[in-house]
């Protein structure tokens, strides 16, 4: 029989129970499901500050806003550009969109899909406004260049760690505290869920102000029935904060798990001898495996461990997202505003990933040694028989 790969969508591979249930029960009796005026949004808000060691935290509806929300702080003027990564979900672009910013694609680190700081330093210009870095499948990104990067020409760095949860940087911070903004992301198939939910963390009190308004219809809830900004709504409800504080108190045993399985498939791996790319293990939280196979064949490696009932695909994406279709396509009604005139840049390295090199396997903090056992035993038959 086929060893089975708990996943995400099952309850095999959550951490949800008993304790996510007393949560949603402990709201429903309090009559009150809405943030405003309940308490565990504002709680969630809290411990999701003092885990990360950061002043604020903004809950929201998802990880999209929370990205939405970090634009927002950024302030970018219509047409000002954001530099960011074509190897990411759409997530991360539509934002910057949002704003009527125009996303600028720079290219990638080719062995762990992450946003090369030198491709970002050629692509500034005078109307560069910030810079969006993704912490790909929970790896860090070298946000310590790109920091230095923004802070040298006076842009925003934003971090996407909705892959990252605990991922660590040199020096012992989080991922999401090294930029003037992180964003955490909630969703179903992340390393602790509420099924959709975000959060937004900054030191910066102005920045703060800005996106907490944005995230409630610009409604200086002080002052009234007022409207000082323009804004959206994008609250959490209370019933999701709930979940997502039961679910934080499971984060550290999530993450740790995941870290124990990727060590013992890396060294398993490494003791084949194969010509396998590994991704390297320092501060990375695990939301994916990935592997690179510099040659190429990483289509015909995920077909190989695919059949064996392993969860691999290839390249993550269809396409890198600067070669996706909506660029040739209107923005808003049957205007193309921004992006008129716009044809995103070639990212070599990204899309040879895309094509050729990358692979991805599912990971989670229920899979065992013998899930470790069974993904090594199919890469060596696969390179036997190759």
């Amino acid at each position: 029989m086929t060893l089975h790969f708990p996943n995400m969508a099952e309850p095999a591979g959550r951490t949800l129970g008993d304790e996510e249930v007393a949560a949603l029960d402990r709201v429903i009796r309090s009559g009150m499901l809405n943030s405003v005026w309940g308490t565990e949004a504002r709680a969630l808000e809290r411990e999701v500050a003092e885990l990360y060691g950061s002043r604020h935290a903004i809950a929201c509806a998802s990880g999209t806003a929370a990205l939405h929300l970090s634009v927002v702080a950024a302030a970018p003027d219509p047409g000002d550009e954001i530099i960011t990564t074509p190897i990411t979900d759409f997530g991360t672009v539509a934002p910057i969109l949002a704003q009527n910013a125009v996303p600028v694609f720079a290219d990638v680190d080719p062995a762990d899909g992450n946003l090369d700081p030198d491709a970002v330093a050629a692509l500034i210009g005078p109307r560069t406004r910030a810079i969006m870095v993704v912490h790909l499948f929970g790896a860090p990104a070298r946000v310590g260049e790109l920091r230095d990067l923004a802070d040298r020409h006076g842009l925003t760095l934003i971090e996407d760690c909705a892959q990252a949860w605990l991922t660590e940087l040199p020096g012992g911070r989080y991922a999401g505290t090294a930029g003037h903004v992180g964003t955490l992301s909630l969703q179903q198939w992340k390393h602790i869920t509420c099924g959709d939910g975000g959060l937004a963390l900054t030191d910066d009190g102005e920045l703060a102000r800005r996106m907490r308004l944005f995230a409630d219809k610009g409604w200086d809830r002080a002052a009234g029935r007022s409207h000082e900004s323009l804004g959206l709504n994008y609250r959490m409800t209370e019933l999701q904060a709930a979940v997502a504080r039961a679910q934080l108190a499971k984060l550290p045993g999530v993450v740790g798990a995941r870290r124990r399985t990727a060590a013992e498939l890396i060294a398993a791996l490494r003791a084949l001898g194969t010509d396998l790319v590994l991704p390297r293990p320092d501060g990375h939280a695990w939301w994916l495996f990935p592997l690179v196979l510099p040659g190429g064949g990483a289509p015909e490696l995920a077909a190989w461990l695919s059949a064996a009932g392993i969860p691999a695909r290839a390249g993550y994406l269809k396409e890198p997202l600067n070669r996706a279709p909506l660029w040739d396509r209107p923005v808003y009604g049957s205007s193309r505003y921004p992006l008129e005139g716009y044809r995103p840049a070639p990212c070599p390295e990204a899309e040879r990933l895309v094509a050729a090199t990358l692979l991805t396997v599912d990971w989670n903090e229920h899979y065992t040694s013998e899930h470790v056992k069974v993904i090594v035993e199919a890469v060596a038959s696969h390179r036997a028989r190759s």
